[in-house]
């Protein structure tokens, strides 16, 4: 069957059976790929962010429809959601890191547009900075030492600038568009207001545009409108607060903004699927 018309599959990976994952995961390409002849089906990662890096080999990578060309050096970011397969050369060899959305708001808290560069998948070229924080990074993975989450913390911030910096030299390259200049502020509001669940129209009304032309501008860009947005940034802080912190979850509620924790309970749970007590629940394994 050709590669571009193969069935989307839905890959179980750290953090999606297991609801949220270690600071990260790292793992050579050959780790996966191999036990699949060197090639993984359309699938998607609906809260899981990902890079790729080749070191040598080649092949194909496909997201979100568009199949482009893998080589030495290849740098590949897939953002959360993007539909995306691969198809490698046997013997390729390389890295693939995985974090969490939550893991990234944690990360890119104070990076301002950043979140939104990451947030778009590429294939690019590594400039052999990313080549060489990759053996440190998974080295500190699989070695189990003192302070090994802070250390991984700090390495996964250097790799997501990094990248950042990777699209920003492929989009100068191409010519492309910066990305509008609402969009960014929206974000870095969004930033500073979700926990005052500030609505559409409240940002709509800081930006002075109307509440139709924001959710065009956001729509066009993410695909998805303001509001999904805002609710989405609200329940991915209450995620990481339940899965980072050992708060109660009337605290976490209050500090969300919530003036009655049974309403919280009913947000997370619609958006989530299970009430904050079952997440919590099951981090540890818990039934």
């Amino acid at each position: 069957m050709p590669f571009a018309e193969k069935i989307l599959q839905s890959q179980g990976l750290f953090g999606e059976s297991s609801q949220l994952p270690d600071v990260l995961h790292c793992e050579t390409i050959a780790a996966r790929s191999s036990l699949h002849d060197w090639e993984l089906m359309p699938h998607r990662h609906a809260r899981l962010h990902q890079v790729l890096m080749l070191q040598s080999g080649g092949g194909q990578a496909q997201i979100e429809g568009e199949t482009l060309p893998l080589g030495p050096m290849s740098l590949i970011n897939v953002a959360a959601g993007d539909v995306h397969a691969f198809r490698f050369e046997p013997g390729t060899q390389g890295y693939v890191v995985t974090l969490a959305e939550e893991m990234m708001d944690l990360l890119l808290a104070e990076a301002g547009e950043l979140r939104l560069v990451l947030g778009r998948s590429f294939v690019g070229r590594d400039d052999g900075s990313v080549a060489a924080l990759m053996p440190p990074l998974w080295t500190e993975f699989n070695a189990l030492k003192a302070a090994r989450a802070l250390v991984l913390r700090g390495l996964c911030a250097t790799l997501l600038g990094l990248v950042a910096r990777a699209t920003a030299r492929q989009s100068l390259s191409r010519g492309e568009a910066a990305r509008p200049v609402l969009l960014a502020r929206f974000e870095a509001l969004l930033e500073q207001h979700f926990r005052a669940h500030w609505k559409v129209a409240d940002y709509a009304r800081a930006l002075a545009v109307t509440p139709t032309h924001l959710s065009r501008i956001v729509r066009a860009a993410t695909g998805e409108p303001a509001s999904v947005l805002i609710e989405a940034r609200l329940i991915r802080e209450a995620r990481r607060n339940l899965a980072y912190t050992q708060m109660r979850v009337v605290t976490i509620a209050y500090g969300l903004g919530f003036s009655d924790p049974a309403h919280f309970s009913r947000v997370f749970t619609r958006a989530a699927g299970v009430s904050p007590r079952v997440f919590r629940r099951s981090l540890s394994g818990g039934a």
